[in-house]
């Protein structure tokens, strides 16, 4: 499988300059380890997944440090995460020397507890997301953006499969004590049954015969994991009573096609499903932009009582904020854009007259490519690759 270079390289090398350490999270199967490995083929390698390994190394952790040549790369810290305070003592030994240690971690919330209490000031903290359809023309709506996905889209589904199936062994069990994984199996689906809707954790609960408690606990393992989006709504006071639940979405459009049972191009072009699936589609890749450039997500959608509803908003600098609308169709209609004029309006009402609020109207390809176009005053549509490479 050929290497593809990532966006994120650049900000790791900058932070390699800057910092002792480089910690790299994201999902299992994104392409951390081999990002490092391409940067750093020299580096020194270790798993902290292998038995051999991880016995060696709490037997006798000095030992075992004392042992490693750097620049090392150690991969999935959450393993062992005890190696933080005996890393940071090296660190502390030699703190000019930038470059030293990179550590990978697919759960974040555990990695970076232990990049708060043990590294504080001596690490870099990057995130590596999928591939996103700048990095490579074969991320699409069906596939998603996992690299071993897209490399054999013939036996994509029989990935996702074991994907799932390692996910559940691996994450779950160290996250949390899910006792029933056959349970979780089926909240997995039912999430991607909710792709895109209002996050009512009742309506979650209901069908699996589980607790509220149980499903709150079940997001934070999806989110600790990076597996979904959960996406807030905006709030500022527009004189507007709003929606103040967040929506939730899988963040890897492939995988939510497996868990819905959507196999081809043909059944997605007539799934229910698309429109959710194009707008989490959109999402992620807004996402991964933000953190492909070391920025941290910022993502809102708006929804108020009376019905007014964009699907995105996005701040940006000196205080403009980007309003998204997405459409499944490959038809654009200046109707498809009057809820963000209506909430450009009262934004700029609310906020000081020289606020800039762009609005895209963003859609299916069509198959003869007119461009981008402006469908009402104000408001640009794009085809989405268009809209994408903008980012």
């Amino acid at each position: 499988m050929r290497y593809v270079n990532r966006e994120l390289e650049e900000q790791v090398t900058r932070a390699a300059r800057g910092f002792p350490a480089v910690v790299l999270t994201g999902p299992r199967r994104a392409g951390k380890t081999w990002l490092l490995r391409h940067l750093l083929p020299k580096a020194s390698y270790f798993l902290l997944e292998d038995p051999s390994v991880v016995a060696r190394l709490r037997a006798d952790p000095h030992g075992f440090l004392d042992d490693v040549r750097t620049p090392a790369v150690l991969d999935e810290v959450q393993s062992v995460p005890e190696v933080f305070a005996f890393v940071r003592a090296r660190i502390d030994q030699r703190p000019r020397r930038t470059g030293q240690w990179f550590l990978t971690g697919s759960q974040e919330a555990p990695l970076m507890q232990g990049v708060t209490e043990s590294m504080a000031g001596r690490a870099a903290v990057l995130q590596l997301r999928p591939l996103s359809t700048r990095e490579s023309r074969r991320v699409s709506l069906l596939l998603g953006g996992f690299p071993e996905a897209l490399a054999r889209p013939g036996s994509a589904r029989l990935w996702f499969s074991s994907y799932v199936q390692t996910y559940l062994e691996r994450d779950v069990r160290a996250v949390t004590a899910v006792k029933d994984l056959a349970t979780f199996r089926r909240f997995l689906a039912l999430v991607a049954s909710r792709h895109g809707q209002i996050l009512n954790k009742t309506d979650l609960a209901a069908p699996l015969g589980v607790s509220v408690p149980t499903i709150a606990q079940w997001l934070r393992v999806l989110e600790t994991t990076a597996q979904v989006l959960i996406v807030p709504p905006f709030y500022e006071n527009l004189g507007k009573r709003l929606v103040k639940s967040p929506r939730v979405y899988l963040a890897d459009s492939g995988l939510a096609c497996h868990l819905l049972g959507i196999e081809t191009v043909a059944e997605l072009a007539k799934s229910p499903f698309l429109g959710a699936l194009f707008e989490g589609f959109i999402a992620a890749e807004i996402v991964k932009a933000q953190v492909n450039r070391g920025q941290r997500p910022e993502i809102y959608f708006f929804r108020d009582e009376q019905g007014l509803e964009v699907d995105f908003l996005v701040p940006g600098a000196g205080g403009s904020i980007s309003l998204v609308e997405c459409k499944a169709s490959r038809t654009v209609t200046p109707a498809m854009a009057a809820p963000m004029q209506r909430l450009a309006e009262a934004l700029r009402k609310k906020r000081r007259s020289g606020t800039r609020v762009e609005m895209s109207l963003v859609h299916q390809a069509p198959k003869t490519s007119a461009g981008t176009q402006a469908v009402a005053p104000g408001v640009r549509a794009w085809a989405w690759p268009e809209f994408v490479g903008r980012l």
